[in-house]
């Protein structure tokens, strides 16, 4: 499979300090890539060949993830990823609402350090030139990484890292990715605009308005495929 083959290639960043916690946030971020989509077994002979750990240390991986809420392992049948539900989708937007306008309501006075969200930003409007819209969603993700980041804090690095790999779960269920994504590149865009500009209060009703809009947008395709049993990749 490909995406083993660029799974063998992160093997290097495990070094001699091998540990679960790496290996988790490896297979963390191939997650939030799309590499594994939602409901794929995840074979511990496969990936614990491609990392070069040991079936204890990949079990010890699994159970961290299961803990994010990322995989999910089923008696007698093994380790999957995770298909969320209507209701999962709502409560990580919730989160979301909740973190990123706190941290843009407590950036303090600009100038404020965008450059981040700007190469994000850019990111996304050159996947969509080249119609990548998976390549997009990844952009959208990084924006909203980098929004996070301007709070300087670690521990809130942390929590919405596996949000944000949550949120990708969901988005892989997707039928019509440019339909999702493609309106956000420009609101991105004008939320950048706005935090250059030092209009912090602008930029949290800007986001506040956004992630509603969100929301909704994704419940209703996602509540649809779900019940149509869809599991698309497009995305």
């Amino acid at each position: 499979m490909a995406e083993l083959t660029e799974l063998a290639d992160d093997r290097a960043l495990l070094g001699r300090t091998s540990t679960a916690e790496r290996v988790s946030d490896i297979l963390r971020s191939r997650i939030a890539e799309g590499f594994f989509p939602p409901g794929t077994r995840l074979s511990e002979d496969s990936i614990g060949g491609a990392l070069g750990v040991s079936r204890n240390t990949l079990r010890e991986a699994f159970r961290l993830l299961t803990h994010e809420r990322l995989l999910v392992h089923e008696l007698n049948r093994g380790v999957f990823v995770r298909v969320l539900t209507v209701e999962d989708v709502e409560d990580i937007y919730r989160t979301r609402a909740l973190v990123e306008c706190a941290v843009v309501r407590g950036l303090g006075r600009s100038p404020y350090a965008v450059d981040g969200l700007a190469r994000a930003v850019s990111e996304g409007q050159r996947a969509a030139r080249e119609g990548d819209w998976k390549g997009v969603s990844t952009a959208n993700i990084h924006f909203h990484r980098e929004l996070v980041a301007l709070a300087g804090s670690a521990r809130t690095d942390e929590v919405m890292r596996s949000v944000f790999a949550e949120l990708r779960l969901a988005f892989h269920v997707v039928d019509d990715p440019q339909r999702l994504h493609e309106p956000y590149l420009a609101r991105n865009h004008e939320i950048l605009r706005t935090l250059q500009a030092g209009d912090g209060d602008g930029a949290e009703r800007l986001l506040a308005g956004y992630l509603d809009d969100s929301l909704k947008g994704l419940v209703e395709v996602y509540a649809r495929r779900v019940a149509d049993g869809g599991q698309g990749t497009a995305d």
